[in-house]
């Protein structure tokens, strides 16, 4: 796995027992239902766009790839945020979607849930 990012680790190092918790939050939603990893990373990716949240937009696209998401349905959860989140949050998605699929997974990532 690549090297987190540096304010991820600080967080992960400094409050110990909160990213513990939160961690363990993570992993019973994940595995909560009956969704599939590919399907729930493209929901999450979703949310993120919503939320017009960089990182975690950055973070779902590549856990999205890594479940094996092909780049056209992960453009395509952007397209489909249009009509709700309005044409300039999509076009800014879009271009942090881009960003990650340039750079492939090669780029850094949270751990797997």
């Amino acid at each position: 796995m690549e090297k987190l990012p540096a304010p991820y680790r600080q967080f992960m190092t400094k409050f110990r027992e909160v990213w513990e918790a939160y961690n363990q939050l993570g992993a019973a939603c994940h595995e909560g239902g009956p969704l599939d990893r590919k399907t729930r990373e493209l929901a999450k990716l979703g949310m993120a766009i919503g939320g017009r949240l960089e990182g975690a937009v950055h973070a779902h696209t590549r856990l999205a790839l890594e479940a094996g998401a092909t780049p056209e349905e992960i453009r395509h959860v952007v397209l489909l945020a249009l009509p709700t989140v309005g044409f300039p949050s999509m076009m800014a998605t879009m271009t942090w979607v881009d960003d990650v699929l340039r750079k492939g997974t090669k780029s850094s990532r949270r751990p797997k849930r």
